[in-house]
C-alpha cells in the first residue's frame, strides 16, 4: 500500500490532529479542575487557537488528485467548502463560550468540542467521497455526535426530547438513503461516483434509487416535505448547537448533494430537475407561512432555514458552474447573516432566559448594540441591499435564471418579499413595540464580541469584497 496516499488527505488529517489535542487536553482538565477559588475555568482559547492554524494552513487549495482507488476524491474547489465550514465552526466556538461558562456545561467543555469537530470530519469525507461507501461513512459520522449535541442539554428545556427526535428521524432517513444506494449498486453493480454514470439509463429502479436517496439527504438539508423534524430540534437544543445544525450541517450536505447529482445522475437530469422544481417551491413557501406564525425565535430561525435551503437550492437545479459558485457562495453569506442572529439569540438567553418574539419589545432602548447586529443580519438574511445577502440572492436567482427556471426564480422573487415581512417583524419588536420592562443592560464577553465582529465583517464585506466571489469562481465545478 503506498501510505503516501494519505498526504491528499492534509484538511481531515490535520482535523484529526485538532481533536486528538483536545481530547488529551481534556484528560487534564477534571471536573475539579475547572474550578480556581470557587470560579469556573474555560479553555474557550485552545479551540479556538487550533481551529484558526487548522483554517489557515489548509485555506490556499492543492492539485486534484483521487486516493485509495478512487474511494477519496479531492479538487480544489472542496477545500473551499471546507475552509467556509472551517470558519463557521470557529464562530460557533466563540459564541459558545458564555454558554460553557454554565456550572452545569463547564465540566463537559471537552466533549462539545470533540463532538461537534467529529461531525465536521465526517462532514469532510462526505465532500470528498468519490465512492457511496465512503460517503455513508461520512454521513454517519456527521450524524450521530450531532444527536449527542442536540441533546447536550439534557436536564434542561426539551433538549433530550430533540435529540430522541433528531437521532429517530435520522435513523429512518439514513435508512432510506442506505436504500437507495443498495438500489444504484443492484443496477449498475458499482459503488464508484465515476462508474456509476455509465450504467444510469433512467430504468424505474433507478429512479427509485434516486427518490429515495433525495429522501435521505431532502432530511439532512431540511427540504419540505422532510423538515418535520427541524422546528422542535432546533428550539430543543443548545443555540449554539442549532446554530451550527442550521448552517454547516446544511451547507455540507447541499454541496455533496449537487456534486452527487451531477456526477453519478447526470443520464437523469430532466427527472432530478423535476423534483427538486417542486421541492424548492414547496420549501420556500411553506416555511415562510409558517414562519409568520412563530413567536419562539428559535423556531421562527427553523423555518427560517428551511425557507433559505429552498434558496440554497436553487443552485444545485440547474447543474452549472454558475450555480456551484452561487450556491457556496450563498452559504458563506448565510454562515455570517444567521451566525449573527443566534449570536444575539444565545447572549439574550443566557443572561434573561428569553427565547419570545415580545421578549425583544424594546431591546433597543437596552442593548442598542445587540440589536443593531440583529437588525443588519436579518436584512442580510431578507436579501436587502446593500448587505452581502442581496448578492448572495442575486447570484443565485441569476445561475437559475439561466438555466431556464423562469418561473421558478419569480416564484422565489416573490417570497423574497414575504420574508421580508416577517424578519421585519422582530426588528420592530425591537425598535417599535414599547415594553415596560425590556430585556436589562449587559456588556457581552470578548468571546461573543470577537465572534459578532466577524459576522458583521462578512454581513458587509462580503458584498463588497467582489474577490471573495471571482475566488469561488475560479475553482467552480471542479468535482
Amino acid at each position: 500500500m503506498d501510505y503516501s496516499q494519505f498526504l491528499y488527505m492534509k484538511e481531515e488529517l490535520s482535523l484529526i490532529a485538532v481533536i486528538v489535542i483536545l481530547l488529551v487536553a481534556d484528560l487534564f482538565m477534571s471536573p475539579d479542575a475547572h474550578k480556581r477559588d470557587g470560579k469556573i475555568t474555560l479553555n474557550t482559547i485552545l479551540p479556538v487557537a487550533l481551529m484558526t492554524i487548522h483554517t489557515l494552513i489548509n485555506l490556499v487549495p492543492g492539485a486534484a488528485a483521487d486516493a485509495f482507488g478512487g474511494m477519496y476524491h479531492y479538487v480544489p474547489m472542496m477545500t473551499i467548502v471546507k475552509s467556509v465550514l472551517n470558519i463557521g465552526t470557529l464562530l460557533v466556538f466563540l459564541l459558545a463560550h458564555e454558554w460553557l461558562a454554565r456550572e452545569d456545561t463547564a465540566i463537559k467543555q471537552g466533549e462539545f468540542y470533540v463532538l461537534t469537530l467529529s461531525t465536521l470530519l465526517g462532514m469532510y469525507f462526505m465532500i470528498s467521497a468519490g465512492h457511496f461507501l465512503m460517503f455513508f461513512i461520512g454521513l454517519e459520522t456527521a450524524s450521530i455526535p450531532m444527536a449527542a449535541l442536540v441533546a447536550f442539554d439534557k436536564y434542561r428545556h426539551h433538549s433530550a426530547e430533540a435529540g430522541a427526535k433528531y437521532i429517530l428521524t435520522a435513523l429512518f432517513s439514513s435508512g432510506l438513503l442506505l436504500y437507495g444506494i443498495s438500489l444504484i449498486y443492484g443496477t449498475v453493480g458499482t459503488l464508484y461516483f465515476d462508474d456509476i454514470v455509465a450504467g444510469i439509463n433512467g430504468n424505474p429502479m433507478q429512479i427509485m434509487a434516486f427518490v429515495f436517496f433525495f429522501a435521505g439527504m431532502g432530511f439532512k438539508i431540511s427540504l419540505v416535505p422532510f423538515h418535520l423534524w427541524t422546528a422542535d430540534v432546533y428550539e430543543g437544543a443548545p443555540t449554539a448547537v442549532t446554530s451550527y445544525l442550521s448552517v454547516i450541517s446544511k451547507g455540507s450536505a447541499a454541496f455533496v448533494l449537487m456534486a452527487i447529482l451531477i456526477k453519478v445522475f447526470a443520464p437523469i437530469v430532466a427527472q432530478w430537475q423535476e423534483v427538486l422544481y417542486w421541492v424548492i417551491i414547496a420549501s420556500i413557501t411553506i416555511a415562510n407561512l409558517f414562519a409568520i406564525r412563530q413567536q419562539n425565535l428559535k423556531r421562527f430561525m427553523a423555518f427560517s432555514a428551511i425557507s433559505q435551503a429552498g434558496y440554497i437550492m436553487l443552485g444545485v437545479i440547474g447543474g452549472s458552474a454558475d450555480g456551484m459558485t452561487a450556491l457556496v457562495y450563498y452559504v458563506l453569506v448565510y454562515l455570517a447573516a444567521n451566525m449573527g442572529v443566534f449570536a444575539v439569540i444565545s447572549i439574550i438567553e443566557q443572561r434573561s432566559g428569553k427565547l419570545e418574539m415580545d421578549d425583544y419589545n424594546g431591546l433597543y432602548q437596552s442593548n442598542p448594540k445587540l440589536a443593531f447586529l440583529m437588525t443588519l443580519s436579518l436584512f442580510s438574511l431578507a436579501g436587502i441591499p446593500p448587505f452581502a445577502g442581496f448578492f448572495s440572492k442575486f447570484f443565485i436567482f441569476m445561475s437559475a435564471f439561466r438555466s431556464g427556471f423562469h418561473l421558478l426564480v419569480f416564484i422565489a422573487l416573490v417570497n423574497t418579499v414575504i420574508s421580508l415581512y416577517y424578519y421585519l417583524l422582530i426588528v420592530k419588536a425591537m425598535y417599535i413595540n414599547k415594553n415596560e420592562t425590556p430585556v436589562a443592560t449587559f456588556r457581552s464577553d470578548a468571546y461573543s464580541k470577537a465572534g459578532m465582529i466577524i459576522c458583521l465583517i462578512g454581513i458587509i464585506g462580503l458584498g463588497i469584497a467582489s474577490i471573495v466571489y471571482e475566488t469561488i469562481n475560479q475553482f467552480s465545478f471542479g468535482i
